[in-house]
């Protein structure tokens, strides 16, 4: 994989994505306080557009539920950098920006818990097969605060026009 070895390309596809989720949690208060930040923006989109392409580069003998998230997330991060490059957030554009790029955020927190469920030992212990209430209890609670803040974003979000 790029000629790294499986290890090495987990390490390098983990930090990615973490770097991608700090990065669209900062987008995302950035939002709430209807502030556009370009450049942690940019950051944003296309570290979530690499974890999701790279997570295809995986050996796989199957289509997983991992890569039906990892396609629902490109489609989404197409569509968010559409509206955030192509349409300049004008218009329907903005809220459309907002739920795009929001729900493509949740979709990497919701991969988090299920990586956290799946390789820390004291979650593991407490839902081996994810189908235990600590996991259906986090996974709710993230869906809900990510509801609630799309939800806001879409009602604060009005960043100043700009004229370039």
């Amino acid at each position: 994989m790029l000629g790294l070895s499986l290890s090495a390309f987990t390490a390098l596809h983990v930090i990615v994505s973490l770097i991608a989720i700090v990065a669209g949690i900062i987008v995302m208060f950035g939002l709430l306080g209807s502030k556009h930040l370009p450049i942690l923006s940019a950051v944003f989109l296309l570290l979530t557009i690499l974890t999701s392409a790279t997570g295809f580069l995986f050996p796989f003998a199957m289509l997983l539920p991992s890569h039906m998230v990892g396609i629902l997330s490109l489609v989404l991060l197409a569509i968010a950098c559409i509206a955030l490059y192509g349409m300049n957030l004008s218009g329907v554009w903005r809220p459309i920006y907002v739920v795009t790029a929001m729900t493509s955020l949740y979709l990497n927190v919701f991969v988090l818990v299920v990586q956290a469920f799946l390789k820390v030992p004291s979650l593991n212990a407490l839902a081996p097969t994810q189908s235990e209430a600590p996991f259906a209890a986090i996974q709710g609670v993230v869906l809900l605060l990510f509801v609630a803040a799309i939800i806001r974003g879409w009602r604060r979000f009005r960043p100043v026009p700009s004229f370039a």
